[in-house]
């Protein structure tokens, strides 16, 4: 139960918003760690040959991903982020952006851990695999990630989080177009918001 953490720049303040035609900044693309401690590159024991330098110090994010066996949902935390991945199969019908109850419930059950985690800027996007036009697959992802947004927004039902709701159509693929498993997992919307802070 894992998904892609996804940080962008722009949000919308109202339940109503909408996917935006136009996506920009690629899902993961920001910083979200600290800077880590700092070393001194003349210690004699930093072992550097003569004229290396060090280069900027970086912290990356320690990453846990749980998938279902089924593969039908992906679970993503980092120490700043939590991101649910769910396959379209899971939430659609085959080229419908209709959900079903199932569906629903499952973005319910996700709704209660942004409530727990006090989260108030949520994203959510939806993909599609490489198959038909690109246009077709742009729109798709867009009704697909619009769905999704309605229900948590009925769900949460509150004036203080802000949305964020973009269709990438085949655009940030996490498997392999070439084989109907890959499709199958590159077929999904993304729902990530912020950890709190413990």
């Amino acid at each position: 139960m894992t998904a892609v953490a996804v940080l962008l720049a722009t949000s919308v303040n109202e339940v109503a918003a909408h996917a935006a035609d136009d996506p920009s900044v690629p899902p993961g693309s920001e910083a979200t760690a600290s800077a880590p401690v700092e070393l001194d590159p003349n210690d004699p024991d930093l072992k550097l040959p003569d004229g290396a330098t060090l280069a900027e110090p970086k912290v990356l994010d320690i990453k846990q991903v749980v998938e279902e066996q089924s593969g039908d949902e992906r679970r993503e935390d980092t120490n700043a982020e939590v991101t649910f991945a769910l396959q379209a199969e899971v939430l659609f019908g085959k080229d419908s952006a209709k959900l079903s109850s199932q569906a629903k419930a499952r973005i319910g059950a996700i709704a209660e851990e942004i409530k727990k985690q006090n989260a108030t800027r949520i994203r959510v996007f939806g993909f599609t695999d490489n198959l038909g036009s690109s246009a077709h697959g742009d729109v798709l992802s867009r009704k697909r990630a619009n769905a999704v947004h309605t229900i948590l927004g009925q769900e949460l039902n509150d004036p203080n989080v802000t949305y964020e709701v973009r269709g990438y159509g085949e655009q940030y693929p996490i498997a392999d177009n070439s084989t109907e498993a890959g499709r199958k997992k590159n077929r999904r919307v993304e729902i990530s918001f912020p950890r709190t802070a413990s």
